[in-house]
């Protein structure tokens, strides 16, 4: 099967007081996602704004990111495609070091 698709992903920002919120929307054309990121300055750090934008942001994706797992995983089991019973041998090829 050949195909092509283009997902779109936006994420706004917001920065007032230190804290810099993020919200990232995935819409893939059928269905949106939308996860949110916060960043709070510490006191004792110089306020670069572009940090605060770009750990927010990457929060905000990171949790559009396990809700889109979560909804392959559902797809895999309903597919009938599910991991088996029992223990799950290690993965044999790249791990996902953020879980």
């Amino acid at each position: 099967m050949n195909r092509t698709l283009e997902w779109t992903v936006r994420v706004e920002l917001s920065e007032e007081g230190g804290t810099t919120k993020a919200e990232a929307v995935l819409d893939t054309g059928t269905a949106r996602l939308t996860g949110q990121g916060i960043a709070r300055l510490s006191p004792q750090d110089p306020d670069v704004p572009t940090i605060g934008d770009e750990v927010a942001a990457s929060r905000a994706m990171h949790d559009v990111a396990g809700q889109l797992m979560s909804v392959a995983d559902r797809a895999i089991g309903e597919a009938g495609a599910g991991r088996p019973d029992g223990p799950v041998p290690p993965p044999y090829a790249w791990s996902d070091a953020t879980a």
